[in-house]
C-alpha cells in the first residue's frame, strides 16, 4: 500500500532509502528546535512554548506535504525570518512579537487564497529560469557561510571574515565531520551526512565533550499556552501596521518561493523550462503551515534548504517528508537526546548541502549580461546581506530593466513587471530589513 501510494516504482526508490532520506533531512533540521525558541525568546516569547510550537508546525507541515503534494521536502519555521522578527520587527521597528505573528497570519491567509486562485503559481512561473537558478546558488552560498560561522571555521572580526582558531577542539571536530562527509559523498554513500553527524556525536561522547542526558524520554512537554492564539491583528490596522504586513508579504513570497524552487531544482523536479509541475500543491501546504505557525506561536514556515540533504541521500517520494514530520513530532518527547547533538556535528551538514546547491551556477548564461548581471547581483546580495528577500528583490528590479534598455522587452512578461513594482515598493517602504 505504501509503495503504491508513494509511487516507489515510478520514482525508482524503496522503503529503506526513503526512511534514511527522511532521517537525514530531520538530522540537519533538528537544530531549529533549539535556535528558533532561543531567538524568539529574546523578543519576549516563552522559550518552552515556542519549542513545542516549532516541533508541531514542522511535524504537521511535513506530514501534510508528504501525504498531499508527495514531495520529499521538509517544512519548518525559517531561521532567517525568526531572526528578522526579533532583531528587526521587535528591536528596530518597535512592534511586539504578537504583532509579528498577526502579520504572518494575514500573509499566510493571503498566500492560501492567491494559490487557490492560481495567481501565486502564475507569478512564480513568470520568473525567468536564470533568476530561478540564482535562487538555488544564492541559497547554497548562504548555507555554506552559515555553516562556516557555526562551526567556528570562520569568524567575524572588525566587520571582516577571518580564519577561525584551528587549534580549538570543536573546530577540529567540525573539520573531521566535514572531511568524513566529503569522503563518504565521493564514495557515493547515500546516507553520508547522517552517518557523519552520528559518528562525530559518538566521538564527542567518547571524549567526554558531549554529555549524555539524564534520561532519554521526557513526557512533560512544554505547554503551548503562552503563545497559543496570541497573534495580534488589531494592532496592525494602521499605516505602520500595513507596512509591516507588506514587508512580510514580500519577504515570505521571496523566501518561500526561492527555497521551493531551489530544493526542487536539486531534486530534479523542475521541467525543461525550470518550472515545478503542480506547484500549487506545495504552495498550499506552505501557506497552511505559516497560518498554523502564527496560531501556535512561531514564525513563517516553509520548505527548508536542509531538505536537499535527504534528497542527496536518495529521497524521491513524499514518504521522505512524512518521516521528517513524524520525527519532529516524536522529538517532543525525545528532546533530551536531540539536545546533545553538538554544533560541530550538525553545522558541517549546512556546508555540504550548500556545496551541492551551487552546482546550479553552471547553468546560468554567462554570455548574456542581461541574464548574468541580475543573477549575480541576486546571489551576492543574498550572501552578503544574509537576506533572501533583499537579494531577490534586487534581481527582480534589474532583470526587466536590462532587457528593456537592450531593446529586448519582448522577453519580459506581465509577471516579472509585477514583481518589479513589488520590489520597488519593498525597498521604498521596508527600510531596515
Amino acid at each position: 500500500m505504501i509503495k503504491k501510494y508513494f509511487e516507489f516504482e515510478k520514482l525508482g526508490t524503496n522503503l529503506k532509502t526513503e526512511l534514511v532520506a527522511g532521517s537525514t533531512t530531520f538530522a540537519t533540521m533538528a537544530y531549529l528546535l533549539i535556535l528558533i525558541p532561543m531567538i524568539l525568546s529574546t523578543a519576549g516569547a516563552n522559550f518552552g512554548s515556542v519549542f513545542t510550537a516549532t516541533a508541531l508546525v514542522a511535524g504537521v507541515g511535513s506530514l501534510i506535504n508528504g501525504l498531499f503534494s508527495k514531495r520529499p521536502f521538509g517544512l519548518a519555521p525559517y531561521l532567517g525570518e525568526c531572526a528578522f522578527v526579533t532583531y528587526t520587527v521587535v528591536e528596530i521597528m518597535d512592534f511586539t512579537w504578537e504583532a509579528a505573528l498577526g502579520a504572518i497570519f494575514v500573509c499566510g491567509l493571503l498566500f492560501f487564497i492567491l494559490t487557490l486562485l492560481k495567481i501565486r503559481p502564475w507569478l512564480v512561473n513568470s520568473i525567468p529560469s536564470g533568476l530561478k537558478l540564482s535562487f538555488t546558488a544564492g541559497l547554497g552560498l548562504f548555507l555554506i557561510l552559515a555553516g562556516l560561522e557555526k562551526t567556528g571555521l570562520v569568524q567575524i572580526s572588525n566587520n571582516s571574515l577571518i580564519m577561525g582558531d584551528l587549534s580549538n577542539t570543536h573546530v577540529i571536530m567540525a573539520l573531521i565531520c566535514i572531511l568524513m562527509m566529503m569522503i563518504l559523498t565521493s564514495l557515493k554513500v547515500k546516507s553520508a551526512i547522517l552517518i557523519s553527524i552520528i559518528s562525530v556525536t559518538v566521538i564527542g561522547i567518547i571524549t567526554g565533550d558531549v554529555k549524555l542526558p539524564g534520561h532519554i524520554l521526557s513526557f512533560s512537554i512544554p505547554s503551548i499556552e503562552p503563545t497559543f492564539l496570541k497573534l495580534n491583528i488589531q494592532g496592525l490596522l494602521n499605516p505602520k501596521g500595513l507596512i509591516l504586513i507588506f514587508t512580510f508579504f514580500v519577504l515570505m513570497f521571496t523566501d518561500t518561493m526561492g527555497s521551493l524552487i531551489g530544493i526542487a531544482y536539486k531534486a530534479n523536479l523542475l521541467d525543461k523550462d525550470h518550472k515545478l509541475p503542480e506547484i500549487e500543491k506545495p504552495m498550499l501546504v506552505d501557506s497552511i503551515s505559516s497560518i498554523l505557525a502564527s496560531i501556535l506561536g512561531t514564525t513563517t514556515s516553509g520548505f527548508c534548504a536542509e531538505s536537499t540533504a535527504g534528497i542527496e541521500a536518495g529521497g524521491k517520494s513524499g514518504l521522505t517528508s512524512v518521516v521528517v514530520g513524524a520525527l519532529f513530532l516524536i522529538s517532543l518527547i525525545f528532546a533530551p537526546v536531540l539536545s546533545i547533538v553538538p554544533v560541530y556535528a550538525y553545522a558541517p551538514a549546512l556546508i555540504m548541502v550548500g556545496i551541492f546547491m551551487t552546482t546550479s551556477l553552471s547553468s546560468i548564461n554567462y554570455e548574456d549580461y542581461t541574464e548574468y548581471l541580475p543573477a549575480l547581483t541576486m546571489i551576492l546580495l543574498i550572501l552578503f546581506t544574509s537576506n533572501f528577500g533583499v537579494g531577490m528583490a534586487a534581481g527582480f528590479i534589474l532583470y526587466p530593466l536590462l532587457k528593456l534598455i537592450n531593446g529586448r522587452n519582448k522577453e519580459n512578461n506581465i509577471g516579472i513587471w509585477i514583481l518589479f513594482v513589488l520590489s520597488i515598493l519593498f525597498f521604498a517602504l521596508c527600510q531596515g530589513i
